[in-house]
This record gives C-alpha cells, structure tokens and sequence, in this order.
C-alpha cells in the first residue's frame, strides 16, 4: 500500500578502495645488506629470496619500492624500520609515495 505524496529515496552507496602508497627503501653506503633483508622479511613480511632480490635492486638502482599498503600501513611500516634502524646507529631511509 502506497502513501498518498509518498516519495521514494534512491541511496546510492559509492564505495571505494583505499589509496594504495609504495614504501620506497634508499640506499646508502653504511647500511649492511644483511640488516635490510632483516627488515624486508620481519617487517615486510617476504620470503629470503624475495628480500634479497629487493634489497640487491635497492643497491645497484638506489632505491626500490618494496611494498604497496594504505598510508597508515605504509606509514607504521617505515616508523618500525627507522626505529630499529635508529636503534643499530644505521642512516637507513625509507619514503612513501602514492601508487
């Protein structure tokens, strides 16, 4: 049964995904390689060889996006690499751009 002067209201529902940022890792000359392997499976979760192959581009091109997440992710991320970085005493750099 329909109200007399009863109007319908269409809701439209626009959902979207979230912005995905890439975490860019530079290289610099005081960094061991072994410790960016470290960060690259404990933090960003990759197998060894993945963290390797990423951790060689980083070296030979000087940087490599190794990741791609939410900024909040993206950036937590890089604050717990930096932290243990800072911690070690190593220059370790990491940014986040918009993918």
């Amino acid at each position: 049964m329909s109200v007399q002067g009863e109007t319908k209201e269409k809701i439209r529902i626009d959902i979207r995904e979230p912005k995905h940022y890439r975490v860019i890792m530079h290289n610099d000359d005081f960094t061991p390689m072994e410790f960016v392997v470290e960060i690259l499976i404990d933090i960003f979760r990759k197998s060894l060889p993945e963290a390797e192959r990423l951790m060689l581009m980083v070296h030979e091109s000087g940087r490599a996006a190794v990741g791609a997440y939410t900024y909040d992710i993206a950036v937590t991320k890089i604050q717990t690499a930096s932290k243990r970085a800072k911690q070690e005493g190593f220059p370790f750099r990491m940014t986040v751009e918009e993918a």
